[in-house]
């Protein structure tokens, strides 16, 4: 027989864990390092899944000296049974190689494909989620519905959709054989019967989380979210109608607070009621911190509206309010309130620094005054825009009603009234309009230009108001905690668009839903680990754009981008002498650089990568 292959790399095959249920086989080879000499062994590929007698018997063909060729491919199965055990003459400068034990002459690479899965990204996040101890977080012991869990929380990550289709993913991805589950998926098993026992373990799951993550005398942020539905849910107690911060009039919706830390990790969430309000929530919360997670001292960040001042009446005068400190921002309204009760006006609010002030007979509590120049132009522009085009229809209004004078009907007040009410509801600029009818077919109307006036001295303000003491956070820091909110704000963004799909909800039941939405939050937690991992490659592009070598349109690391780039290393499976083993495709320079980064393992060299990171700014 020709031996065509003989110059390609030997290969052996290594068995491990041979006393195990489950043995393993390496493909290896082993050779000489030209630069250190070294002996040194690489992986080329892996047999699961088959019994160790199979593996011994490719091992024992593998240690023919001077082993047959395989034939061409796609003709794998049919070697000669005389070829299985002949000689095949090396040539003389290769005979030192062949006659060592454990050699083998022919390549993986010749082997016949039968199936490629995605194998890289869910095999860098589920060694993510083991890095960081997300499975013993799920439950102590490595229960089969824990791999199932881990299974989804990757799989809303790297590929979204439904249960169902996560599923059925097996044919296009190794999801579900990286974390451990063997045998066909069924739904309600490893996914709907999984999420029950995650709901289950909720509590604590997150109080774990919140050890992690959370301490006496921390900030705490708190924000309110909705989630709009489709279909009919009249059975549910927590589908109804509310404020649809989606701009999705006519549709019943969920409501989901949220609690991370100051970098914005995610810690706990609970869905309310569609109908909830923001503020109502508050008391919940403190107790829920409290009497719950153990915190006796933090600082509560959230909303404007959230902490109000019956909020923060209703705290103090329960035993959970003692040690409890916000912060938090104060609506228009309360702004104009505050300045009235100090005897400030809006000319104290200066773009470049932090004014504080407090109240004579509540030094407890202070105010900082901010304004920001570039929201104050665009909120005087908003406003102009929308009084110019009240002032036009309310003008058509007015002359359409005095034409219906001439008629036998004159347009009645009430007409009038709709018409008008219709516009100011449309424009929201009902506080600057001043209108009476006085008479069928007349509506006298104009603006109120000291309200305008006055309106347009606080554009660009805010006010910041706080219980810390100055001693242990002064007014500049005040600021940047509360402005910490957003870290908040794009979980929810993440949460809610393409990075997770959190919606639609296709659950029908309130206990699902609630699974769902945490479901989506644990993987929001692995991904924010991933992000903090990445972060020396998003700053050299954020330091790339800021030095103009980058449009910011031309970035390329996102984390849609970081996930499809890692989906791009597959897995193999091939056959030979009737038994399937798999191989997994060698990274690139590129892949080797983010698990690198997310600190996991390079298929082909199965070494582990040291990488680290400080911060975790998120990628949009």
């Amino acid at each position: 027989m020709a031996v065509a292959s003989m110059k390609k790399p030997r290969i052996h095959l290594e068995i491990q864990r041979p006393h195990s249920d489950r043995p393993l086989g390496l493909w290896r080879t082993t050779f000489r390092d030209p630069v250190t000499k070294k002996i040194r062994h690489k992986t080329m590929g892996t047999i699961t899944g088959v019994s160790l007698a199979d593996l011994r018997r490719i091992q024992a063909k593998a240690r023919i000296d001077g082993g047959p060729a395989l034939p061409p491919v796609g003709d794998v199965n049919s070697i000669p049974a005389s070829d299985a055990s002949a000689s095949v003459a090396p040539a003389a400068n290769d005979q030192k190689q062949q006659n060592q034990p454990g050699s083998c002459i022919f390549s993986p690479d010749d082997l016949k494909i039968v199936r490629s899965r995605e194998e890289g990204a869910s095999k860098a996040l589920f060694e993510l989620a083991k890095d960081i101890g997300l499975d013993k977080m799920l439950y102590s012991r490595t229960d089969p519905w824990v791999r199932s869990a881990l299974a989804m929380i990757i799989g809303r990550i790297v590929y979204q959709g439904s249960k169902l289709s996560l599923s059925h993913c097996g044919d296009y991805s190794a999801l579900w054989n990286v974390c451990g589950v063997e045998g066909p998926i069924d739904v309600n098993t490893h996914c709907y019967e999984v999420m029950d026992r995650l709901l289950d373990r909720q509590t604590a799951i997150q109080k774990q989380l919140v050890l992690n993550h959370l301490s006496d005398g921390c900030l705490v942020l708190y924000d309110i979210t909705s989630s709009y539905l489709e279909g009919e849910y009249s059975a549910s107690e927590l589908i109804g109608f509310g404020y649809n911060r989606d701009g999705k009039r006519g549709h019943e919706q969920i409501v989901i607070g949220l609690i991370t830390n100051s970098d914005g990790c995610p810690v706990a969430i609970e869905v309310f009621p569609g109908n909830t309000q923001d503020a109502s929530t508050v008391e919940g919360k403190i107790k829920e911190l409290r009497n719950t997670y153990g915190l006796k001292d933090i600082v509560f960040v959230g909303d404007r509206g959230m902490v109000t001042q019956s909020n923060e009446e209703k705290l103090q005068a329960l035993p959970e309010g003692e040690g409890i400190k916000i912060i938090s921002a104060l609506t228009h309204r309360e702004i104009v309130e505050i300045l009235e009760r100090t005897g400030n006006t809006p000319e104290l609010f200066d773009d470049k620094n932090i004014i504080e002030i407090t109240e004579p007979d509540d030094e407890g509590r202070r105010y900082c005054l901010c304004r920001n120049p570039y929201n104050a132009e665009r909120f005087t522009k908003k406003r102009q825009d929308l009084l110019a085009y009240t002032e036009l229809e309310m003008q058509r209004v007015a002359t359409t009603a005095l034409r219906s004078q001439s008629t036998k009907a004159p347009a009645s007040a009430e007409l009038i009234g709709a018409r008008v009410n219709k516009v100011l509801e449309q424009t929201k600029m009902g506080k600057y309009v001043e209108w009476n009818v006085a008479g069928p077919g007349v509506l006298d109307w104009k603006f109120d230009e000291e309200q305008i006036s006055a309106d347009r001295a606080l554009d660009g303000c805010y006010v910041i108001k706080t219980t810390v003491s100055k001693v242990a956070m002064d007014k500049e820091q005040v600021v940047a905690r509360y402005k910490g909110l957003s870290k908040v704000e794009q979980a929810f963004r993440n949460l809610k668009t393409v990075s997770l799909e959190l919606r639609p909800i296709r659950h029908r039941k309130d206990e699902r839903i609630e699974a769902h939405v945490f479901l989506c939050m644990l993987a929001y937690y692995l991904q924010w680990h991933m992000v903090k991992r990445l972060e020396p490659l998003l700053s050299e592009q954020r330091e790339a754009i800021a030095n103009k070598k980058m449009a910011i349109e031309d970035r390329k690391w996102t984390l849609s981008h970081v996930i499809e780039v890692l989906k791009s290393i597959r897995s193999e499976e091939l056959i030979y002498e009737g038994v399937r083993f798999t191989k997994e495709t060698e990274p690139t320079a590129e892949q080797a650089r983010l698990l690198m980064l997310l600190r996991t393992r390079s298929p082909k060299e199965g070494l582990a990568l040291v990488g680290s990171s400080e911060s975790a700014n998120q990628l949009d």
